[in-house]
């Protein structure tokens, strides 16, 4: 198990006041639209420190390197991916069926990537070059999977602690390696995939949980 990140995701320092938030936001979206345009080998940080409006200086501060600016991208889009589908534990999802929680449960995953394009540009070139990227995508993981586990075992609670986990694991692990390679495949085949996912999470949840979350199964949406 790979240990969990710092906070600061590889920077050097964090920003205090709200006018350095701003600035390392800045970078931030600056880095992410060139990296996903013309490739994180391609992009220098002094192009990054030019297009954001400050100095190179300023940019190192908070950034060592090119490594510690995909760091904290990586933790940007593992904390909005992390709120976007904590929405599901709110107390207008508690009585979902089981489809209809299966179907929030991709939609939200595949809307995620859909609006942040950017995420599967820069990661599909550096993933496996860089150890730091891996253990904060397995710390995401983890804390997905907790969450999971827990909302499960919210809605029913008759099976053991380690089947939810065990549960949640295997979703996480499926739902997010079928929605990311989806994404480099032609649109209708893409929306397909999305599909088949939503079939095969519902059919593996129905296994355990047959009549539970006051299902009388529904069709999929499509």
């Amino acid at each position: 198990m790979s240990q969990n990140p710092s906070p600061t995701g590889g920077m050097r320092r964090q920003p205090r006041q709200a006018r350095s938030q701003e600035r390392v936001n800045r970078i931030l979206d600056v880095a992410q639209d060139l990296f996903a345009r013309q490739g994180y080998a391609a992009t220098t940080t002094n192009a990054i420190a030019t297009q954001a409006q400050v100095p190179i200086g300023s940019l190192y501060q908070f950034f060592p390197d090119k490594t510690a600016i995909v760091q904290a991208l990586a933790l940007r889009y593992a904390e909005k991916l992390h709120q976007e589908l904590a929405v599901l534990d709110e107390e207008e999802f508690a009585t979902l069926s089981l489809s209809d929680y299966v179907n929030q449960l991709i939609d939200t995953t595949d809307r995620f990537f859909s609006e942040n394009p950017s995420y599967h540009a820069i990661f599909m070139e550096v993933q496996g070059t860089m150890r730091e990227l891996e253990e904060i995508d397995a710390t995401t993981d983890v804390k997905l999977i907790g969450d999971l586990a827990s909302s499960l075992a919210r809605r029913d609670a008759r099976l053991e602690p380690a089947d939810y986990q065990a549960i949640a694991f295997v979703l996480v692990k499926a739902i997010g390696t079928l929605i990311w390679l989806s994404l480099s495949q032609e649109k209708t085949f893409r929306q397909r995939l999305v599909v088949e996912t939503k079939r095969l999470t519902l059919t593996y949840l129905q296994s355990y949980f047959p009549i539970a979350f006051g299902d009388k199964t529904k069709m999929l949406k499509t």
